[in-house]
């Protein structure tokens, strides 16, 4: 397994086969994402699990946090995430948050990120915002 930093281009597929397959692949693309850190998790050379980080100030959201199906349930994406709050806390960062499904509160507490009042609807699923002080 190896983690490190990739291109957009790298990152798109991932997003597109993980989060929204039935969509066309620039619903995947977000404003920013030319500017943004992206990161990837690699099991023998092929790319499995991708997030990432859209720094403003001192702070910073991770977004498109994705790993592929067939990958999914194997802890790739806990080691991930563990690896960006690290990326985070090297980058003097004071606080990272994300935009959760509401599906998926559980498994972001677990990594100490807790949530906030803001919640919002998006292609018909629920979303938290939840954040983490680093």
């Amino acid at each position: 397994m190896l983690i490190k930093e990739i291109s957009l281009e790298e990152a798109l597929p991932v997003r597109h086969l993980a989060m929204w397959p039935d969509r066309d692949i620039d619903f995947v693309r977000v404003p920013g994402d030319e500017e943004a850190i992206h990161l990837g998790l690699f099991v023998d050379r092929k790319l499995i699990s991708v997030v990432s980080i859209f720094k403003k100030g001192d702070e910073a959201q991770f977004r498109k946090f994705a790993t592929l199906p067939t990958f999914q349930g194997r802890g790739y994406g806990s080691k991930l995430l563990v690896y960006m709050i690290g990326f985070a806390q090297q980058q003097n960062l004071s606080k990272i948050w994300c935009n959760a499904r509401a599906s998926k509160i559980d498994f972001y507490s677990n990594f100490g990120l807790t949530t906030t009042d803001k919640t919002f609807q998006k292609a018909g699923l629920e979303y938290v915002i939840m954040e983490k002080e680093l």
